[in-house]
């Protein structure tokens, strides 16, 4: 036993490395969404997420973008508790037959405008889920979707990417990188 966690304590973490502070296509990639969101919503965008059955790969890297490596605020962007706050929806994974309903109300309750942003493979078609019985398929067919941000996660630079294309406008919605 003291062995194992010997070996723990000496051994490097198993994370990806943090982007550098200075990384020239995040910084691009920050100025650039800041300025369509002052533009488009003086100054903040507010997004709702929903979790309509994932297995949660997609939230952790949401996740990642409210740490200080990537630190969304700073480029106008928030996370709200309440779709009746919300500019965006931010919905992950396959919906389930049990969050359809959940997914359909959030959706009515957000104000309009609004745009539907699907992230991760099952929140497009279902991913490895689908078929199964308690799978309704992917998010648009629930909801309308503006912009599909794929990956199996999306990394949290893919994520800030598909919002960028999100406030770019409709020529830049088909985002697929």
């Amino acid at each position: 036993m003291r062995r194992i966690l010997l070996g723990t304590l000496l051994r490097a973490p198993l994370t990806e490395p943090a982007p550098s502070d200075d990384d020239p296509e995040l910084r691009a990639l920050g100025l650039e969404l800041k300025e369509n969101v002052g533009a488009l919503f003086g100054g903040s965008l507010s997004i709702r997420m929903v979790d309509a059955g994932s297995c949660n790969g997609c939230e952790l890297e949401i996740h990642a973008l409210n740490n200080p490596f990537y630190d969304l605020e700073r480029f106008g962007l928030k996370f709200v508790a309440s779709p009746r706050h919300a500019d965006v929806l931010l919905v992950t994974g396959p919906v389930t037959r049990n969050m359809r309903e959940a997914l359909e109300r959030t959706h009515d309750a957000t104000p309009s405008p609004k745009w539907v942003v699907a992230a991760g493979d099952c929140a497009l078609n279902g991913g490895v889920f689908s078929g199964g019985p308690a799978i309704v398929g992917g998010v648009g067919e629930v909801v309308p979707v503006a912009l599909h941000i794929p990956g199996c996660p999306p990394t949290p630079l893919q994520l800030l990417k598909g919002l960028l294309a999100l406030t770019r406008g409709p020529r830049d919605r088909s985002f697929n990188k």
